[in-house]
């Protein structure tokens, strides 16, 4: 084991306390380093990871990672820290889009400019390093910036380095605190972040535990929809043809049609006479009952997405063994925060839903956060009105009521508003909102005037969202202003799906602490849902503890509002299930 600053690893970690900040990186060896305010140590296999996982159980420190990638190698040997400060999530709070390379993080953190981010070069006859050069100080360069040979993996190549590196992370994250302090709500600001990286480290846990699925029922449903395995390519072809002509029979003889082209299709619907503007599944499904070929068109479209995104291959790749679907999971998109998954995870057909099983002995709880756009609207906004109409098991209810309206056009209007939406039914009744609900309306009015005009925003959880420039090519004042109302309506929905999810994620998160106690885990965040896999003896203490998790998270993230008022009632559909297409809804 490697010492700095004269102290060891277990004197660090001793004096640390819970909570405060304390630096770690895995190097790819498995050796340890951390860093605190008192010094720097790495600590060499075969006990790095036993030891992190002991001072995470005793001392429970937030742990300062680079980025998911630390807390995936922990997981993979067995330790699930209980908090942590992902510098990757924060400086997507603070500054927006997707940037994850050290350098960058830490060129914005020192507000340098990234445009002259140090390059990293192979030596050559007139560029040499120097062997005699301490290595520790060969981290940060004379501009203050991280070394490119540091940021493309040369701090792992001596126990000095791996420490060092350490060290920079914990000096890293005291710069994002002050630039969080900065925010116009520091205090909601900092919540936010700690949850997003408590996210990247669940988002680790998901992407190793997996969530469950039958591959005999999977199978079944694959083939019932697109037909059987194929034994070889020209078998794949002839069964691609027969789903086709299940099409094309009901096309004009001797035609000829490229069913995976919208043009061709637009074409081929036009020869039995309907014309459509495109060919998107909600537009065909309005004219289903006007041609057997629309009706055959729309059962191919599935029948195409099973056999080539969700098919065999599919299944072969990220299912395994174990009966474990498993993708790579992201705590946030580049825009307004939502969390990501590859693998299909997030875009999983309704008719795979059957083959996701609770294995034996277990059941899942399966949570999905009610009416949570409109409600969000109520919290961050601060609407008296609408934060009244939250007290209802379905809001749209008193919304309608006050509007002059029945249930749906209510919904439609209120679904508008917050995208943008400035026709049709809903928005017919958008004086109506204006009227009603003041605050909220000019909450949106106000997030889509800024965003019109490339000012960036924060969501009420303090994430940037960047709304980016006029186009530099556009050719006309009608281009222009084109693009100036998609940023408006872009802008007026994020500040409104970036706080849904930071809530969303906040709840996610303190299950994931909540369930460690009953051996809940959960296996899938899709938007709104969450899905809990838990023992059969837990599952009603279980679906409790999902309950009022969503409750206590409420209350922290939307308190009462002022002079006493009601605060926001958020909802949540709870059931038990043993697979996921028994949920209701």
């Amino acid at each position: 084991m490697w010492q700095g600053a004269g102290v060891d690893a277990a004197s660090l970690l001793d004096r640390a306390t819970p909570g405060p900040l304390v630096g770690l990186v895995v190097a790819p060896d498995g050796a340890v380093a951390i860093a605190t305010g008192d010094g720097v140590a790495v600590i060499e296999p075969p006990n790095a990871f036993e030891t992190v996982a002991r001072a995470d159980r005793e001392t429970g420190p937030r742990w300062v990672i680079w980025s998911q990638s630390t807390a995936s190698a922990l997981v993979a040997e067995g330790v699930r820290l209980a908090r942590a400060w992902d510098l990757v999530a924060v400086h997507r709070l603070l500054f927006g889009g997707w940037e994850s390379d050290p350098g960058s993080l830490w060129a914005r953190a020192q507000d340098l400019p990234t445009d002259r981010l140090p390059v990293d070069r192979a030596p050559n006859l007139f560029d040499q390093p120097d062997p005699a050069e301490d290595a520790s100080a060969l981290a940060v360069t004379e501009a203050g910036y991280l070394r490119a040979e540091w940021v493309g993996g040369a701090w792992a190549e001596s126990s000095e380095r791996i420490a060092e590196w350490a060290r920079l992370a914990l000096d890293l994250a005291q710069r994002q605190l002050t630039l969080i302090d900065r925010l116009p709500n520091p205090t909601r600001a900092l919540a936010t972040a700690r949850a997003e990286s408590a996210v990247e480290l669940l988002c680790a846990e998901l992407a190793v535990d997996g969530l469950p699925l039958d591959r005999t029922i999977a199978t079944s449903i694959i083939e019932a929809a697109a037909g059987p395995r194929p034994r070889d390519e020209a078998h794949a072809v002839a069964i691609r043809a027969a789903r086709d002509e299940a099409v094309l029979r009901h096309a004009p003889p001797g035609s000829h049609f490229d069913l995976r082209s919208p043009a061709q299709v637009k074409s081929l619907l036009r020869r039995v006479g309907i014309e459509v503007a495109d060919t998107r599944a909600w537009r065909l499904e309005a004219l289903r009952e006007d041609s057997p070929l629309v009706d055959a068109l729309l059962v191919w479209r599935k029948a195409e997405r099973m056999a080539t995104t969700y098919g065999y291959g599919w299944l072969d790749e990220h299912v395994g063994s174990d009966g474990r679907l498993r993708g790579a999971w992201s705590g946030a998109d580049g825009a307004a925060g939502r969390m990501t998954a590859t693998a299909g995870l997030h875009n999983l057909p309704a008719e795979l839903r059957p083959a996701v099983v609770a294995v034996p002995g277990h059941v899942f709880v399966r949570a999905d956060l009610g009416q949570i756009e409109p409600r969000v609207l109520a919290a961050v906004s601060g609407d008296p009105a609408l934060i009244a109409s939250t007290a209802a098991d379905d809001m749209y209810v008193p919304v309608a009521r006050d509007l002059g309206v029945d249930r749906a056009t209510a919904k439609v209007a209120m679904l508008g508003a917050m995208y943008g939406q400035t026709t049709g039914r809903g928005a017919q009744a958008l004086r109506g909102l204006q009227r009603s609900y003041p605050v909220a309306m000019e909450y949106l009015e106000s997030s889509d005037r800024a965003a019109q005009v490339g000012t960036d925003l924060r969501t009420f959880g303090g994430r940037l969202v960047r709304m980016g420039v006029a186009n530099a090519n556009a050719t006309s004042e009608r281009v222009l202003r084109s693009h100036a109302a998609a940023r408006g309506r872009f802008g007026r929905n994020a500040m409104v799906q970036g706080a849904a999810a930071e809530l969303f994620k906040q709840w996610a998160v303190t299950v994931r602490a909540r369930g460690e106690l009953l051996d809940a885990r959960v296996v899938l965040c899709l938007h709104d849902e969450l899905l809990v896999h838990v023992p059969d003896a837990n599952a009603e203490a279980a679906a409790a503890m999902v309950t009022e998790c969503l409750q206590e998270v409420a209350h922290r993230w939307a308190p009462h509002q002022a002079a006493g008022g009601p605060s926001v009632r958020f909802t949540a559909e709870i059931s038990t299930i043993g697979c996921w297409a028994d949920a209701k809804g």
